[in-house]
C-alpha cells in the first residue's frame, strides 16, 4: 500500500485514490456557486461551495481505512481552497461527524444545493 496516491482531478470532479496508476476509489463532488449567473460579470462566479454527493472504495480495499484517507484529503483541499464543504454523500457526513475540526467549513445542504445537484448529475448522464 506504499504506491497510493491521491490526486485532484478537476476535469472529472472527483478526488482519486490511485495504485499504480489505477483508480481506486474517488470522492465525487459538484462545485456551487449559490445559483449565481455566471454569464453576469466579467468573469465567470467563483464557485464558494463543494458539495460531496459519492465517495467509493474498490471492494477489493475496503476495511483498510482508505476512505477516510481520502475523505481528509478532499476536504482538506477543499477548505484551503477556500470553499465551503456541504455533504450530500453519506461517507462523507458520517465522516465529519467524528471530525468536528471541519465544522466551520460546512454548509448543511438545502433543496436549492439538492436540485443543483439534481440537474447537474442529469446534464452529465445526457452528454
Amino acid at each position: 500500500m506504499d504506491n497510493l496516491l491521491i490526486r485532484h482531478n478537476t476535469e472529472r470532479e472527483r478526488f482519486e485514490l490511485l495504485e499504480a496508476d489505477r483508480v481506486i476509489g474517488k470522492a465525487a463532488y459538484k462545485d456551487y456557486d449559490g445559483g449565481a449567473d455566471a454569464g453576469s460579470g466579467s468573469e465567470a462566479a467563483a464557485a464558494t461551495q463543494r458539495i460531496f454527493y459519492h465517495t467509493v472504495i474498490n471492494e477489493e480495499y475496503g476495511g483498510q481505512g482508505l476512505a477516510g484517507k481520502l475523505a481528509t484529503e478532499a476536504l482538506d483541499q477543499t477548505v484551503a481552497a477556500g470553499l465551503r464543504i456541504v455533504p450530500v454523500c453519506p461517507f462523507i457526513k458520517k465522516f465529519l461527524l467524528k471530525h468536528t475540526e471541519y465544522e466551520a467549513h460546512v454548509t448543511r445542504p438545502t433543496p436549492a444545493h439538492l436540485a443543483f445537484l439534481e440537474d447537474a448529475l442529469a446534464q452529465r448522464v445526457k452528454a
